[in-house]
């Protein structure tokens, strides 16, 4: 007989076939069951506790994922998909999570019977196919422009969000934030860039529902000298810059030597010129407000102070740009080359406000802005991040529906309705592949499913009769209403959801449900390469000596 040959070394561990199958597919089931209940308006929140210590309360799919700390590799690319989901459309992050559970939940009954993961991904590719395509069939167009039904809409994503209790309000901040800062690129296409040009301001205090969207900017900011400087300006001339306005050290060590004592005074008073120089040439376009990015020396603040010129120090490079964008000026980088046209005139008043403890300098009343904040108030920290989280996922649904206006059904009827299509077609598909399409299709009823878990409702009942309208495939619209549990058509109740929301949920959960199946073979243990020598046994704790403290070794990263 053989010896037994050793290929991997022993620290490796290494697990292959069905077994891995199976445990990819409990680990992507329990990350599902965790997000579960947090789907639908019924939804449950998740309080979280990060390594800091901070206390994080959420029912946004993404939120949650993004703090859990997991060992299982494929758990772990299940946190992926929701990230992905949240970059790419901002909603849906819970669906795509348990869709994807699903769909390898409904796998293992093929892996048990020794199906191949290639076959039942085939299958699954071409489900994806005809699912997208029932969307498009599905899919009604609407305008933009109408405000009632943009409303209805970013009502319907925020509805499972913890804010619903608000009613309308964060659905207006978040379509109003995203009408100000939306650009037309032309051929009909519109391009609104949220992080960049929304800003969300939360100051703790207040109720929420002294939150709105400011027709411009603030800034966490009082002016430089707050008694003589003006904290109220109507119509102000703004200058944006982004260079220091105080004397300028050498760029190297530099040692002047001075003969004379008078030296010492021509020194001073060449300094001083310097900065007057500075302040003359922006003094010369009679702004009412200087903002610059870097640093204002007493100096220029006595000379701008004399010319009742308010002035802003030390901004963030974000927020100035959101300044030059909301009141149309252009940030300057060198006081000798301002022009009339760098000014910006689209404010209609400057003030400075306290707010709680805080004091903030508000830009607004601009002509056309197209940079915006939105300042949330409410009772805690806690209750504001979430809102934010909330107004964030609102804003990308607004910005979805601007970039594509299609709407599909909410409330569990889309996905109904895909189910229902599929099932018909799965008697058409040829071969072995049918069983798995003819399990994709009933993997989708999971979302309506867990919305009627989540309303405690009659569950079976419910699926039975939601399936029975479906089969027939008289209304693609009747749906679950998530507040009730009751069936409705969801045209009526006005629960809708993004086509590209749905439509790349869809994507990304069959994509990752393939991938999770193809992996048959999971090698964990694999060590970094280390130091010759540094493997054998725990080695005596080595004591430095002074000697050795310049010889330490430098191992190649």
């Amino acid at each position: 007989m053989h010896a037994p040959v050793l290929v991997l070394k022993d620290s490796l561990k290494r697990e292959s076939g069905a077994k891995v199958h199976h445990a990819n597919i409990q680990a992507s089931k329990a990350v599902a069951d965790i997000i579960r209940t947090t789907l639908g308006p019924r939804s449950m929140l998740k309080m979280l506790l990060d390594a800091s210590g901070g206390i994080v309360v959420t029912n946004d799919g993404n939120a949650i994922l993004r703090e859990l700390d997991l060992a299982h590799p494929a758990a772990k690319s299940m946190i992926e998909l929701s990230r992905t989901q949240d970059e790419e459309v901002g909603d849906g992050t819970t669906s795509v999570i348990v869709l994807a559970g699903e769909m390898l939940h409904v796998a293992e009954a093929f892996i048990d019977k020794n199906y191949h993961p290639t076959v039942i991904c085939r299958a699954y590719n071409k489900a994806l196919e005809d699912a997208i395509a029932v969307l498009d069939k599905i899919a009604m167009p609407i305008d933009v422009k109408d405000h009632s039904t943009m409303l209805g809409l970013v009502k319907s994503c925020i509805g499972t969000k913890f804010t619903s209790q608000f009613g309308d309000l964060i659905a207006d901040l978040a379509i109003d934030a995203t009408a100000t800062v939306g650009v037309d690129l032309g051929q009909g296409l519109r391009e609104v860039d949220i992080k960049k040009y929304i800003k969300v301001e939360k100051v703790p205090g207040g109720q929420l529902e002294d939150s709105k969207v400011l027709k411009g900017v603030m800034i966490n900011k009082d002016v430089v000298a707050p008694g003589k400087m003006r904290r109220k300006i109507v119509n102000p001339r703004i200058i944006l810059l982004d260079c220091p306005l105080e004397y300028k050290k050498g760029e190297n060590q530099t040692n002047a030597e001075l003969v004379k004592e008078e030296d010492w005074a021509v020194l001073l008073k060449m300094e001083e010129e310097y900065i007057e120089n500075l302040c003359a040439q922006i003094l010369k376009f009679k702004p009412d407000l200087v903002v610059t990015e870097k640093g204002l020396s007493d100096l220029a603040c006595h000379y701008f102070s004399k010319a009742g010129v308010s002035a802003i120090r030390r901004l963030r490079k974000t927020d100035n740009n959101r300044i030059a964008k909301a009141c149309g000026a252009v940030i300057v980088n060198r006081p000798d080359e301002l022009q009339e046209s760098d000014v910006g005139t689209g404010a209609g008043l400057f003030e400075v406000k306290k707010i709680g403890d805080e004091f903030f300098a508000f830009i607004v009343d601009c002509k056309d802005p197209k940079a915006c904040t939105v300042l949330l108030r409410g009772a805690s920290k806690d209750l504001l991040n979430e809102v934010e989280r909330n107004l964030q996922d609102a804003m990308s649904v607004a910005r979805n529906i601007i970039k594509n206006p299609k709407l599909v059904p909410g409330g569990g009827a889309t996905e109904l309705t895909v189910s229902a299509t599929l099932k018909q077609k799965s008697s058409s598909v040829e071969g072995i592949e049918k069983w798995p399409y003819e399990a994709a299709a009933i993997a989708f009823e999971a979302i309506p499913r867990t919305l009627a878990q989540n309303c405690g409702v009659n569950v079976i009942r419910t699926m039975t009769a939601l399936q029975g309208k479906h089969a027939n495939g008289e209304n693609a619209w009747v749906g679950i209403d998530g507040n009730t549990g009751a069936i409705a058509d969801m045209q009526e109740r006005k629960i809708w959801d993004a086509y590209n929301v749905k439509a790349q949920t869809f994507k990304t959960a069959i994509e990752a449900a393939c991938m999770l199946l193809r992996i048959d073979d999971i090698v964990s243990g694999i060590k970094k390469k280390q130091a010759p020598g540094a493997g054998q046994g725990p080695s005596k704790p080595k004591v430095e000596t002074e000697a050795d403290a310049d010889g330490e070794q430098i191992l190649p990263d």
